[in-house]
């Protein structure tokens, strides 16, 4: 398999912990969308959407956007709750992480860290990302306090998506020692067998 990836992407780094987890062979290509490469001809050609991560079987078949290649990856293995309920919390927990999460948490922290993105870091977009992500990490706090993980009582992919971008959170400004049932939760991610960093690269 090949993961088109972007070493310092939380949504790139999802799939690559779960491929090391799962001690999967792939080969990892760097497309910097800093540099322009995802919107290159030849990318665009792979993915129309223009953005990684994506994941290129053995088959040559492709699939994008980082949970839709967790869940494919995930079918049949610990990570992929077996019960119905507890599968419909990952999933739950999934779109949470791209509608409430990732658009406040992760686009603050570009914001301040990417220099190409300087431009978009008005004070009124870095106000509402502030806001709204303090909440999205308000509303994990709260579940964290009564649960280990986020779908039933074992590590998952809802906790893989969520990991990413929280961990480096204070990146963009959040103050994680508000949150201690998050910064627990962070330990008992990084606890978990075959965690790999973010740099990890295959």
């Amino acid at each position: 398999m090949i993961l088109y990836s972007m070493i310092d992407s939380g949504n790139c780094y999802k799939p690559r912990l779960l491929m090391a987890k799962l001690g999967l062979a792939f080969t990892t290509v760097e497309v910097s969308s800093h540099a322009g490469d995802t919107r290159k001809a030849d990318f665009v050609a792979k993915n129309p959407n223009a953005m990684v991560p994506l994941l290129e079987l053995d088959d040559g078949r492709r699939l994008a956007e980082s949970n839709a290649i967790l869940l494919y990856l995930a079918e049949g293995t610990r990570f992929l709750p077996a019960d119905r309920y507890e599968r419909g919390l990952a999933y739950q927990w999934l779109f949470f992480e791209q509608y409430s999460h990732e658009p406040y948490i992760a686009v603050r922290k570009a914001l301040l860290t990417f220099p190409e993105r300087a431009a978009d870091a008005t004070p009124e977009r870095l106000a509402v990302t502030l806001e709204r992500g303090n909440k999205a990490l308000g509303v994990m706090n709260t579940y964290l306090e009564n649960n280990d993980f986020f779908a039933g009582g074992a590590f998952s992919v809802a906790d893989i998506a969520l990991y990413a971008y929280t961990h480096t959170a204070e990146q963009g400004g959040f103050q994680l020692d508000a949150y201690p049932a998050v910064v627990a939760w962070l330990a008992r991610v990084e606890a978990d067998q075959g965690h790999v960093p973010i740099g990890w690269v295959g």
